[in-house]
This record gives C-alpha cells, structure tokens and sequence, in this order.
C-alpha cells in the first residue's frame, strides 16, 4: 500500500467511526450537509481567487470529508456506496476521453470540449445546456451556458463583434431608462451583463473572479477610508462625497504607485 492509499484509508476509517460514535456526525443526514457544503466549497473558491495555497489545501480537504460523508450516508441508506462513486468517476473519465482511451483524435482544447458534449448527448442528455445546475450563482450560469452552447457553433467568430454586442446592449439599456419601463431596464441590463461575461470570456477571463477580487479591493480600500477619516476624527457619514472623494482617491493612488 503506497502513503496515498495509506491516508485515503485512513480518512474513511475516521469517517466512519465519527459516523457511528460522534452524536453530531450520527444526525447529520444529506439535507443538513448540503448547507456546508456550499459554504465549503465558497470558502475554497476564496482561497483560489487568494491564491492561498495554504487555504486551498485546507479546503480540499474539508470537501474530500464532505464526499466521504456523503457516501457513509448513502451506504447506510442502501442507494450506493465509496466504491461505486469511485468507480463511476473512473468509468466516466474513461469514457469521455476517447482520444486518450480510444481511437479518436484531437486537435486542440476545443476538439476535447466538442466530444466531452457530444458523448453526453449520447449518454441521453436531452439538451447541450442541459448539465448546467439551476442553482448556480447567476455570473457563473452565463458563463457556462455559453461555454456549452459554444460546443455546437453556436459562437461569434471574435471579440470586435461581441464588443459591438456590448454596444448595442448598452445602447437599449438606455432607451430603456429613458422610456422608465422598470420590467423593461430589468431586461436589458441583464442582456447587457450577459454580453460583458460573453466579452469576458473572449478574454479568457473568469467574469466571477474578476468581479470577486473587485469586491476585495473595494472592501479594502473603503475600510482604509474610514480608518483614515477616524484619523481626522470623523465619521464617513459626516464627511460631505467631496471629502470623502479625496481621500478614497489617495487610497487608490498609494496602490498603482
């Protein structure tokens, strides 16, 4: 038995005596992990987006605890058990890499993609959009509903158009705020925000990340913000915006300098 087995073994042994002795692990059912489980996997996304590798080794780990927990359950439920969850993972890898398990042959990334969903469509998927979960966080669904339904042609050809996209949208947005149709501006600002996450990914970049590490750096500076108004002995709410302003700009210049 090599270290890996070693521990992976060592793991499910504690899991299942936490599971038979620990009055906490024994009422734990799938519907009171789902909860934590989002939580976990929200705190692993932070570490990425921190790249805290420290954080992120951590998080694995709470969420390997989380997949073995789940499968105790649904062994003492009779529905399947580790080996089988192991085993399905294998065979689907397996059988979704044809060109590296099989006599097919690919070009590129895309090729890889293209497969990946026609061979689900195979397995009885009924839709390519089909395999994105309803509850995914909004930017996330936009970006992975276009990524599937680019795995069918269904895609502009470069950035200069889906910028032109941009455009348009942004463009009916103000029409519609112009007009004051509430239901209406409801509408195109989300067409709009689904043009930019389109526009982000032909950027190759990760719409969600970068929006989160905005939201970090606007919690940073507006926090320096109101120390450095407590430094003049005020509070934010009773600074005029000019004030205000000013220092958030010094805040900002300290940090591209």
């Amino acid at each position: 038995m090599n270290k890996l087995s070693g521990e992976f073994i060592r793991l499910v042994g504690i899991m299942d005596e936490l599971r038979e002795k620990c009055p906490w692990d024994r009422e734990q059912t799938v519907e009171t992990l789902r909860s934590m489980t989002i939580e976990e996997t929200y705190e692993l996304a932070d570490a990425v987006t921190e790249k805290n590798w420290k954080g992120i080794k951590e998080e694995l780990g709470d969420l390997l605890l989380h997949i073995l927990f789940y499968s105790r359950i649904a062994k003492e439920q009779q529905q399947f058990t580790l080996e089988e969850v192991l085993q399905g993972i294998s065979e689907k890898l397996v059988t979704r890499h044809p060109h590296i398990y099989g006599d097919v042959n690919v070009e590129n990334e895309e090729d890889v993609k293209k497969n990946w969903e026609k061979l689900k469509l195979k397995e009885g998927k009924k839709s390519v959009l089909s395999g994105v979960p309803v509850s995914l966080p909004a930017t996330v669904k936009a970006l992975r509903l276009q990524e599937k339904a680019r795995q069918v042609g269904f895609e502009w050809e470069n950035k200069e158009q889906v910028w032109q996209k941009v455009e348009e949208e942004t463009n009916e947005l103000h029409a519609a705020v112009a007009k004051g149709e509430r239901e209406k501006i409801e509408d195109e600002f989300g067409d709009l925000i689904f043009s930019l996450i389109n526009y982000a990914r032909f950027l190759r970049i990760d719409p969600e990340n970068a929006l989160e590490r905005t939201n970090k750096k606007f919690i940073d500076r507006f926090t320096k913000m109101e120390n450095e108004a407590l430094k003049q002995s005020k509070n934010l709410d009773e600074m005029t915006l000019e004030e205000m302003d000013a220092i958030w700009n010094t805040i900002k210049h300290r940090h591209t300098t």
